[in-house]
């Protein structure tokens, strides 16, 4: 059986203990769903798309470094935007951070999330040899 490892990584919005940022089994890392919340637990770029993607990738990022990978090592990502209006401009911005060689994905519309601030979360999968 694999290791797994549970991970909070510093830099990353303070959870409570609710649910765990990071499982590591073996290669495959699971990544809870991140949203434009920094490491204090504030909302970066209310009504602002674009904001929130980058917050998102920011704790992706952060993510992947904290089991030794890197944002590039993401190989699977499902997307929740809230409300249509918001598709056009969060697929813009997500695709600055990855142009070569992107993740799967499926993108979600839906009505809202966990706060009425978030705009966009993305969960993701990656895979750190």
């Amino acid at each position: 059986m694999a290791n797994v490892e549970h991970l909070q990584p510093e830099g990353m919005s303070p959870n409570g203990g609710r649910y765990t940022h990071v499982v590591k089994v073996g290669p495959w890392v699971f990544i809870a769903g991140q949203t434009a919340s920094d490491e204090n637990g504030d909302v970066v770029g209310i009504g602002d798309p674009a904001a929130q993607v980058g917050q998102v990738m920011k704790n992706l990022r952060l993510a992947c470094e904290s089991v030794g990978g890197k944002f590039e090592d993401i190989v699977k990502t499902t997307v929740y935007v809230v409300g249509e209006e918001h598709v056009e401009a969060v697929r813009e911005a997500r695709s600055k951070y990855r142009p070569e060689k992107p993740p799967t994905s499926t993108l979600l519309i839906i009505s809202r999330l966990a706060r009425p601030e978030f705009i966009i979360e993305i969960e993701a999968v990656a895979y750190v040899e």
